[in-house]
Order: C-alpha cells, then structure tokens, then sequence
C-alpha cells in the first residue's frame, strides 16, 4: 500500500470516527441494559416477584430512548 500524504480534512474525518465510535459504544451499552432488564424481570417472575401479566408487558414495552434517540 503507497504512503498517505497529511490531509487537512483528516483532523474531521478523526471527529467523525471518534463520534461513530461513540454512538456505536452507546448502543452497544442500550442493548446490555435491555438484555439485563429482561433477564431480571425474568427472575423475578420465576421467584414470584412479578405477576406474569405485569412481566410481559415489561418484555414488550419499548424501552425509552437515551439522549432523545
């Protein structure tokens, strides 16, 4: 692979990775906490905890958005 010159968009283009990361790291975090949630509600349901109807309408609620996404 030849050598790159320095650009001088590559200063944003780093901001702009940076960001994608970032938001793919948020994601990331929204799915493990949804997972967690579920598999707590579940525990709590087999340990008596949660009524079963009150355990699947948590399973099918739409989980509420992070940063208004």
């Amino acid at each position: 692979m030849p050598a790159r010159y320095p650009c001088p968009l590559d200063g944003v283009a780093r901001k702009w990775v940076a960001l994608a990361e970032r938001r793919t790291a948020q994601a990331e975090l929204v799915t493990a906490l949804r997972e967690a949630i579920r598999v707590r509600d579940q525990w709590a349901r087999i340990a008596g905890l949660l009524p079963e109807d009150e355990a699947a309408d948590a399973a099918e609620k739409p989980a509420r958005r992070v940063n208004g996404r």
